[in-house]
């Protein structure tokens, strides 16, 4: 009997201590030490999502990169709402997209601006003639020590970007949705167990939870599905421009089952899980993909 083809999960990816290190925002995806993998090289595709139409917001690095190249690899259309600053992510993001044989379109857009989530939703619907996948990815997460450090300012930005501009593209998309469409948000395990120093961010989670339970309840009778996935530590840009506190970088991760943090590309299968036919039957949930930390218990 020949031994069967297993991968150790605690070993398939970097699961060593990572380097101390920090940037300014917005960080980049290619100053990272180790990169993050998003499946640049790994990722097969199957066509699960042919000719489909996608937007991802925070598609130029990390989960959204992942999702992006996935989505292209399946036969999407993709187009990536990025953070302004964050072009040499996106121009990469772009050119594998293109690689695949399908159109990518680059929108640089700060969602703390008004109107900045409706106008990513028109630019899509007229680059690519219709919306089939939202994939609501964007997010600010900035640690703090303290109550007393965290500021109003900080509060009402991280509300804007993680919450408030996912209603507003939401709204904006709602016309563009047929049935079979599909909505994906990402909240995340601090929705379920949250820390002092990301009080805000966690809030913000957890109202993200909420908002797609509702909206799987909304969309049900317009043929439209709506799911979220929820991460646990996962090597991204988000942890190196104030996502984590100071000294805590090296051990990012490591405490989990797994006994490493996760790469991006482990999510992907999930989001394309999600956004295709073989999700037929799967609205109003929320997916861990955490390392073993369990989520709603």
């Amino acid at each position: 009997m020949t031994d069967a083809n297993l991968n150790d999960p605690r070993k398939m990816y970097y699961s060593e201590e990572f380097p101390d290190q920090e940037q300014n925002t917005p960080a980049l995806q290619d100053k990272m030490e180790p990169k993050p993998d998003c499946g640049e090289e790994s990722y097969k595709g199957y066509n699960r999502l042919e000719g489909r139409r996608a937007l991802i917001t925070g598609g130029d690095s990390g989960i959204g990169r992942a999702a992006a190249i996935a989505y292209a690899r399946e036969g999407a259309d993709v187009a990536i709402q990025f953070f302004p600053g964050e072009e040499p992510d996106a121009e990469e993001v772009k050119a594998l997209v293109e690689k695949e044989g399908r159109k990518a379109l680059l929108l640089p857009y700060d969602l703390r601006e008004d109107n900045a989530a409706t106008e990513i939703v028109t630019r899509t619907v007229d680059a690519f003639g219709g919306l089939d996948i939202l994939d609501l990815n964007a997010a600010q997460q900035i640690a703090q020590p303290s109550l007393s450090d965290l500021t109003m300012k900080q509060v009402h930005d991280t509300f804007k970007v993680n919450i408030i501009s996912m209603f507003e593209t939401v709204k904006a998309a709602e016309e563009h949705l047929k049935p079979g469409s599909a909505i994906i948000t990402t909240t995340s395990v601090q929705s379920f167990d949250p820390s002092d120093p990301l009080m805000d961010y966690a809030a913000t989670k957890g109202a993200i939870s909420n908002f797609t339970v509702s909206l799987s309840s909304y969309f049900a009778d317009k043929g439209v599905r709506a799911n979220s996935v929820a991460p646990g530590p996962i090597w991204t840009p988000l942890q190196l421009d104030g996502g984590q506190l100071d000294g805590a970088l090296p051990e990012f991760g490591q405490k989990s089952l797994i006994g490493r943090a996760g790469q991006p590309v482990e999510l992907a299968p999930i989001y394309v899980l999600l956004a295709s036919d073989e999700g037929s039957y799967i609205t109003g949930q929320i997916y861990g993909v955490t390392g073993g930390q369990p989520i709603g218990l």
